[in-house]
């Protein structure tokens, strides 16, 4: 995979984001908490100690960017692998060259490397022959070994903003007409191709590039309809098989969670637009219903569970709306952790401690010699007026060790049934969690 502003090819049309590529981390648009004057990394160059960086974040905002820009700085060679192309030999060949020449080496999809390859590479990292930077799209914690992420420093970046995505623009928009190249672009149209390229200049500067070049001389006037053509069911940044889905659903859980209604219809948005499976958005909406909503409003797992068998039938576009239905139902509702906290505690207390004989009054009686057995003394709660019969069911079990009421103030369900119980057996039956 290329990054942001790669080399253009030596001969024909360059591309508008090669031409575009920052000779120093000064150019550079964005990032500003790794390239700004006095971070980390600037420090790094100024004392020419680069050592091992790994450059973390999406496509096309930049890694191979700054890369560039840090051999510039240093003064030395930049030396480029990939990842799918390099063998074990070229890495050791660079070393050699290292040892003549001061170099910069760097790796694009560093986390395809090979623990053969990984293994040569630490040895002249750790050695010194090379100062080394590597990028990945995936987070180095997860898809890097432990021995490389130990010894490198990691910069993450992010998404350009808007803002700066517009800047971006702006920069492709004043090279063309250095060009000869008019363009004529009014504002609004700058920032829908800013806000439609997903935080990343490359696709902004092609995108650009498509709607500007091959009109012939004159003007080039951008219009909705051109704009429209060239972003085309473009999809967002997002990979469903990486960092960018579960940090998606990450949001759209806790928007949820969180009861932000407005929040949680933009991350479902996210997931729908990019393809996600409409039953695996269903499965999460319904393990936040009785996780996050639970006891407070029962009838918020009826939702999902109805919304999950819906979009089994009728599939997008419409299980959007089904999907939008079952999770604002989530947002909106009252919150209660107890379900999630209360089989939590019980778990825990099963699998550390010996287990609890079953007291004889509960123990089964339905066969012959149950009586003589001692198996006798179980009081039919319905027997009693009340529906309810004082008893032991897990002797030494305290009140509210495992299940602990979050009925607040709100005349939710589990408020109702405190209330009820309280009335009933004239005690609180459990306790309220934080009290």
């Amino acid at each position: 995979m290329s990054d942001l502003f790669d080399a253009a090819a030596p001969q024909g049309h360059t591309p508008l984001a090669a031409a575009l590529r920052p000779e120093t981390l000064d150019d550079i648009i964005g990032q500003s908490h790794i390239v700004a004057p006095g971070s980390l990394l600037r420090r790094r160059i100024a004392a020419g100690a680069l050592g091992s960086v790994l450059l973390y974040g999406p496509p096309g905002i930049g890694k191979t960017t700054i890369a560039r820009a840090v051999g510039n700085m240093l003064g030395k060679a930049f030396c480029p692998l990939h990842a799918t192309q390099a063998k074990v030999a070229d890495i050791r060949k660079l070393a050699d060259e290292a040892r003549i020449r001061p170099l910069l080496i760097f790796v694009d999809e560093i986390h395809r490397f090979s623990s053969t390859q990984l293994d040569d590479l630490l040895a002249i990292t750790e050695h010194g022959t090379a100062d080394f930077m590597g990028a990945t799209t995936g987070n180095p914690y997860h898809t890097l070994t432990p021995a490389l992420v130990s010894r490198s420093t990691i910069l993450q970046l992010e998404p350009m903003t808007i803002d700066e995505m517009v800047r971006v623009v702006d920069r492709g928009i004043d090279h063309l007409r250095g060009t000869g190249i008019d363009v004529q672009m009014s504002p609004e149209h700058r920032r829908l191709v800013a806000g439609r390229s997903g935080g990343d200049a490359r696709r902004a500067l092609t995108a650009l590039e498509s709607l500007c070049l091959g009109h012939g001389g004159g003007p080039v006037r951008v219009t909705d309809a051109m704009i429209e053509e060239v972003y085309a069911a473009a999809p967002v940044n997002h990979d469903r098989s990486g960092d960018q889905h579960y940090d998606v659903v990450s949001a759209f859980v806790k928007s949820m969670r969180g009861s932000d209604p407005d929040a949680t219809l933009y991350y479902l948005a996210r997931l729908i637009h990019t393809g996600e499976d409409p039953r695996y958005i269903a499965r999460r909406i319904m393990i936040h219903a009785s996780e996050d909503v639970g006891l407070a409003d029962n009838t918020a797992l009826q939702t999902a569970v109805a919304a999950a068998t819906a979009v089994e039938k009728i599939g997008y576009p419409e299980a959007q709306i089904v999907l939008a239905h079952a999770a604002l139902h989530v947002a909106r509702a009252p919150k209660s952790n107890s379900a999630h906290r209360g089989i939590a505690l019980a778990m825990q207390l099963v699998t550390s401690e010996a287990p609890q004989p079953v007291p004889k009054h509960l123990r089964d009686t339905h066969y012959k010699g149950a009586e003589a057995l001692g198996n006798v003394g179980y009081r039919f709660p319905h027997a009693d007026p009340r529906g309810w019969v004082e008893q032991d069911y897990v002797p030494g079990l305290q009140p509210g060790s495992l299940y602990q009421s979050d009925a607040r103030e709100a005349g939710n369900f589990e408020k109702r049934a405190d209330d009820y119980w309280r009335a009933v057996t004239g005690k609180d039956q459990t306790k309220t969690f934080g009290s």
